[in-house]
């Protein structure tokens, strides 16, 4: 395939904001006023083209930091012929804080994200009282924070968080409540024995 669609294939798949220092609405990235679900860290991207397969009511935005990544990503959308479907090279922290409007997510994935497990890094760990501020910020009245992870002690650490924050309230999540497919990264940590415990909480309104 000569590199020019390669290119364009990348180009299609990826949304790049017109700015990046102002909020950007849903409607900016994607036309209509379908609901959007945001993956934050969406690795190699199988997670996010499976939701937007099962979903094509919805719009759903991946947002990935590692260049390879972004570009197998939107690599992937646009051979998919996805529509709803757009990746986002940009850090997950600003992304929620600075970038999106408020009250424009219906649903955040964070899906096995590092745990930082050495205690002199927790403070590089995401989920923390400012984040939590601002994903509550982001949410639609009555959105979700769906979280997943194989450490312990960082499920823990996230349960204690949402519940100082206290803004959230969880709620059950089983396994068939609804279509949810595996992560590259939960695919491997089960062939190796590891179990993931699962967060589901919703925005008071």
């Amino acid at each position: 395939m000569a590199k020019g669609v390669k290119l364009k294939e990348i180009e299609a798949g990826l949304f790049v904001p017109s700015d990046y220092f102002r909020r950007i609405g849903r409607r900016e990235i994607f036309p209509g006023d379908a609901p959007l679900e945001v993956d934050l860290g969406c690795g190699d991207g199988a997670f996010l083209l499976a939701m937007a397969r099962q979903f094509p009511e919805r719009n759903f935005l991946g947002v990935e930091r590692l260049l390879g990544r972004v570009r197998k990503v939107a690599r992937d959308i646009t051979r998919a012929g996805l529509v709803n479907c757009k990746v986002l090279r940009l850090e997950s922290k600003y992304t929620i804080e600075w970038l999106l409007e408020r009250q424009c997510i219906k649903r955040l994935h964070l899906l096995c994200p590092d745990p930082w497990p050495k205690a002199r890094h927790h403070e590089r760990r995401l989920v923390q009282q400012d984040f939590l501020g601002s994903l509550w910020d982001a949410l639609e009245p009555g959105g979700e924070f769906l979280f997943k992870t194989d450490h312990d002690e960082y499920y823990e650490w996230v349960c204690d968080q949402v519940t100082r924050f206290g803004r959230f309230t969880c709620v059950p999540w089983r396994k068939d409540d609804f279509f949810y497919p595996k992560t590259d990264f939960q695919v491997l940590w089960e062939s190796q024995g590891k179990v993931l415990q699962s967060l589901r909480c919703v925005k008071n309104k």
